[in-house]
């Protein structure tokens, strides 16, 4: 890895803010998504239940970004 090069101010005070969030919130956050896309698809509002249902994938992949860089660090 290239040493030189360092993390922007933005992304680390992204990074300071998020770190403060509890992993669950990431899990749970997804988890509720899912559960509302489920509830939409069956009240026959599909278009609005796919949307939705697309959020809990990004969700979960914050959350992994969150856990790495609370054990691994950044810079």
């Amino acid at each position: 890895m290239n040493k030189d090069k360092k993390e922007g101010q933005i992304a680390k005070n992204i990074e300071n803010y998020t770190a403060e969030v509890p992993s669950d919130a990431y899990l749970w956050t997804s988890i509720a998504a899912m559960g509302l896309s489920l509830t939409l698809k069956l009240v026959k509002k599909n278009e609005m239940a796919l949307f939705v249902g697309q959020w809990a994938a990004p969700i979960l992949l914050m959350g992994v970004y969150n856990k790495i860089v609370k054990t691994e660090g950044s810079d």
